[in-house]
């Protein structure tokens, strides 16, 4: 039996309430499998009914009787054949007999039983129906059996459990408030990005809008690291197989990467010779024939540039930056906005450091991802330190380089005093590393900067320096992206800002209302006061009442309003109406409105917040 939590169990046992619910009222359906999951449950059904809406609410009806009968849940454990005769008395052998075939010899095959519903099951649940006090089916998705695309497409049902209907209450308003600030669709509205079926699925393009944003925090982040002593570098979006064979990253990702590029030619010579599928592949595999791969990752070509200059101890730390696109081939039903897609900009860096600087440079790292996430007001999160699994295959390097990649990333982060949590098997494949799991305003995580440190690909790149004793040692790598992607990261500050951004990353920062067509030319003038500043400013130069552009520029989320009318023109002054900071709305001088709105792009201020007017 599966150790779960209680939360679990109800999540658990209420999957099997709707598959009980769902073969009451439509017999002839077929079952597949229904977990929990981090934030509910769901069932796969195969049915000729398609499960609207309004259909989801019946099966909601169906499942509270099921829970009223307060039926036990009782566990049967039975032999293999057993299980068949259960199986096919129950009309379930379409799928659930692949699941049977799944469960090891050695291990007990066991089903759940509730009033007259039996799965195939290895808990665990409650004891009673009763026990579940506060559900809701969400939705439906499309989902292929096992997750292969050439199985038949499935009926997912979404669903959510708590104990309480207090709990369930703020999920449901948290998943409401989710809607709202939907990236994809805030994304639309506010011209951020686009993803095109003839460009390709989940490859990002960026709108002017959008790429301001992305420009603005890349500038932010490039400061920081000249500071700290970084080199910027570019490498290409492509390289020979060799390169990837060394690291270990082809074939290694080779399920989560576009196809190697081999040219025509090469490939007329291998079909003449008679060439299949498999053996080309099994060639690349091997390294019989060579080809390019749209890269997975920029640090073999980061370690390509130290390897190309003799190094000594006294150069060390060398520090290498790139904002490096890489290239992973997600499956489609896996692909979502910009959070989740196929090709995405890390704000990558690689440093070559002597192993008595790890220390100092991994807090340098950490400190990084740390100013980061205060400048953008995330400063709700906790940090998983992701160590090899000793019992899996998965993992190069010696246990010894394991175990002192993982010695220093613990003593890092006990000494920025820090929660911290080990998850084991979490690791890359080359090294531990240190993850920051961020939670938004609504409470939702993302898991965002990451700091690794690696033995093994310095030693798979035979990578050296001249040490004081005039001998060659072995550099330590420490791999660090503080926003993780810039696609990714872009999509969650959408979602967390609501589009309401920041003034400094906002993609137009001041728009200029003027009341009437005679207003224009000064509100042209007032338009080269902002710009010749640095300010993105536009007009709104459409005939329309005050009211109507206010709105709209409040849609488009545009953090200051400069309102121009007869009465401002005539005593040489602006009015200000801002959602970013309410503490410049008035009637003001246009030269202290320009310093102001100034001084909070240079300081990155967050938005404070407009207090609610008082009752009458």
């Amino acid at each position: 039996m599966k150790d779960m939590s209680p939360l679990e169990e109800i999540r658990h046992s209420t999957a099997h309430v709707l598959a009980a619910a769902v073969l009451r009222l439509y017999p002839d359906t077929k079952l597949d499998i229904g977990p929990p999951t981090d934030s509910g449950f769901y069932y796969d059904f195969d049915s000729e009914v398609q499960f609207t809406q309004e259909i989801l609410e019946t099966i909601e009806v169906e499942m509270k009787k099921v829970i009223k009968e307060n039926q036990k849940f009782r566990r049967i454990e039975v032999s293999r054949n057993e299980a068949k005769e259960i199986i096919q008395e129950m009309r379930q052998e379409t799928y659930k007999i692949g699941r049977l075939d799944d469960i090891p010899q050695d291990e007990i095959i066991s089903f759940y039983q509730n009033g007259e519903f039996s799965d195939l099951c290895a808990g665990s649940h409650v004891s009673y129906t009763k026990k579940i006090k506060a559900f809701k089916l969400l939705h439906v998705a499309g989902s292929y059996h096992r997750g292969d695309a050439s199985n038949k497409q499935l009926q997912r049902i979404y669903g959510t459990a708590f104990a309480t209907k207090e709990e369930l209450a703020n999920h449901l308003e948290q998943l409401e408030e989710a809607k709202k600030r939907d990236h994809r669709n805030l994304g639309k509205d506010l011209g951020l990005f686009h993803i095109d079926e003839m460009v390709g699925q989940g490859l990002v393009l960026w709108k002017p809008n959008g790429a301001i944003i992305r420009h603005e925090l890349e500038s932010f982040i490039s400061q920081e690291l000249t500071k700290q002593g970084y080199s910027q570098v570019y490498t290409p979006h492509v390289g020979k197989l060799e390169l990837f064979r060394t690291s270990g990253h082809f074939p290694y990702y080779q399920d989560s990467q576009y196809p190697p590029i081999i040219h025509r030619d090469s490939l007329k010579s291998l079909a003449d010779e008679g060439c299949s599928c498999s053996e080309l592949a099994n060639k690349l595999e091997e390294g019989e024939i060579d080809g390019y791969l749209l890269k997975p990752m920029n640090c073999p070509m980061h370690i390509r540039i130290f390897r190309s200059e003799q190094r000594s101890y006294r150069d060390l730390p060398i520090k290498l930056a790139e904002f490096g696109t890489v290239y992973r081939w997600e499956q489609s039903g896996e692909l979502n906005g910009m959070t989740r897609v196929r090709g995405f900009t890390q704000d990558d860096a690689h440093l070559f450091i002597r192993e008595d600087q790890l220390q100092s440079e991994i807090q340098g790292c950490l400190g990084l991802v740390k100013l980061v996430f205060s400048i953008l007001g995330m400063n709700d999160y906790r940090v998983r330190v992701s160590l090899r699994d000793p019992d899996s295959d998965k993992y190069v390097g010696s246990p010894e380089a394991w175990e002192k990649a993982e010695t220093a990333l613990r003593q890092a982060v006990q000494s920025i005093d820090v929660d911290y949590e080990e998850e084991l098997g979490e690791a890359a494949f080359y090294g531990p590393k240190i993850d920051f799991v961020v939670k938004d305003v609504i409470g939702r995580e993302w898991q965002l900067g990451t700091v690794q440190v690696d033995y093994n690909l310095p030693e798979r790149f035979d990578l050296k320096y001249v040490g004081s004793d005039n001998q060659d040692h072995r550099p330590v790598m420490i791999h660090r992206a503080p926003f993780g992607s810039m696609e990714r990261f872009c999509g969650v500050l959408i979602e967390h800002f609501a589009g309401n951004f920041p003034t400094w990353l906002a993609p137009e920062q001041v728009r200029i209302l003027p009341m009437n067509d005679e207003l224009i030319e000064l509100a042209e003038e007032s338009l080269e006061k902002f710009r010749a500043v640095g300010i993105r400013a536009n007009i709104d130069r459409q005939s329309a009442k005050l009211g109507a552009k206010i709105r709209k520029a409040e849609n488009e989320k545009v953090p200051h309003m400069i309102i121009l009318g007869k009465r401002e023109a005539e005593i040489g002054k602006v009015s200000i109406r801002s959602r970013n900071n309410p503490d410049l709305d008035g009637t003001v001088d246009i030269k202290f409105c320009l310093d102001e709105i100034a001084r909070e792009i240079k300081s990155k201020s967050l938005p404070k917040e407009r207090p609610s007017k008082p009752r009458q």
